[in-house]
């Protein structure tokens, strides 16, 4: 344990945040301590977070741990893979233009509205009346 060497990337989307850790392996992915199939029952999440390994075909080169904590499935989903990508853009500057051009290296900035005084939402407001 002492002697691996792991490159670090971190991940946010929505209010998830993820801590990725690669190593080079045979492609085992951990989401915290849970196999990838386990953690992630839904398909097209499973599918996010291989997609930056795919793009720069070395699904099967790394091993993949990864902490995540806050929001839902896609958000974490969404942070796993944003990791992953910075961290393989890290390991092997070559990485970086095919990762840019896939938009894998972009954070997605989407995130709840935050409700405003004197409403009763983000944006519904309570009602108006006239008289």
């Amino acid at each position: 344990m002492a002697g691996e060497q792991y490159i670090w990337g971190t991940g946010r989307r929505k209010t998830s945040i993820a801590r990725v850790r690669l190593k080079k392996g045979n492609g085992k992915i951990l989401v915290n301590d849970k196999d990838l199939d386990s953690y992630f029952p839904i398909d097209r999440e499973r599918g996010m977070v291989r997609i930056p390994l795919k793009t720069t075909k070395t699904l099967e080169g790394f091993d993949v741990l990864a902490n995540v904590k806050g929001g839902g499935m896609s958000g974490q989903a969404g942070a796993i893979a944003l990791g992953i990508a910075r961290a393989l853009s890290k390991s092997d500057k070559t990485f970086v233009d095919s990762l840019r051009e896939g938009g894998f290296l972009t954070r997605d900035s989407r995130m709840k509205e935050r409700k405003k005084y004197g409403q009763k939402g983000a944006r519904k407001s309570f009602q108006w009346t006239k008289r």
